[in-house]
């Protein structure tokens, strides 16, 4: 017996419907493994956990003697807390705008004159400054200096001397409250 043209098409559907089936099955398995394998690769460059505890920290400068200074690590960088002499804040007023390569008052720097936080980085090529410890050499404007290349900066981290393009940086901080720095 000879097929009519209308049963074939009846004979065609559930074939094709099956294979269209099979196919939508083997892209969304394709998808849900890209997924499955993609999944950890992207979460993997989520911070660590010990990045994410030094996201801010804490300090409390009231055992910071007068003229004294700590170096702390926060994010994996030195810190310098310094608590300024009335000489040493009335030096970094003193200093001209005109006379600095990178212009930022003394106040813009510091939200207590009497303790400036900085970020330990000389902003040359990245070396740790000298001028924390008793007895370093703080270069020509007692402040720091960077032996690596020469970089001198003042009482307020503002650079005065050397290759270095601009200031120490200054990190996101705030007092919690008049003895407490919060850090990040």
């Amino acid at each position: 017996m000879a097929k009519t043209s209308s049963q074939s098409k009846k004979d065609d559907v559930p074939v094709k419907s099956r294979r269209d089936f099979i196919v939508v099955a083997t892209y969304a398995m394709g998808a849900v493994g890209a997924g499955a394998v993609a999944w950890p690769l992207i979460d993997q460059m989520n911070p660590a956990a010990d990045t994410l505890a030094l996201a801010s920290i804490e300090v409390d400068v009231s055992k910071i003697e007068e003229g004294q200074s700590i170096t702390l690590k926060w994010r994996g960088k030195p810190v310098f807390i310094r608590h300024r002499t009335e000489d040493e804040i009335g030096r970094a007023n003193d200093v001209a705008l005109t006379d600095l390569r990178d212009p930022q008052a003394d106040v813009d720097r510091a939200e207590k004159p009497e303790f400036l936080v900085l970020l330990g980085v000389c902003t040359h090529l990245g070396c740790v400054p000298l001028g924390q410890k008793v007895g370093e050499v703080k270069g020509e404007y007692d402040g720091w200096f960077c032996p690596c290349h020469g970089s001198h900066y003042d009482t307020s981290g503002r650079i005065r001397k050397g290759p270095a393009p601009t200031n120490l940086e200054i990190p996101p901080y705030s007092f919690v409250s008049d003895q407490v720095i919060k850090i990040g």
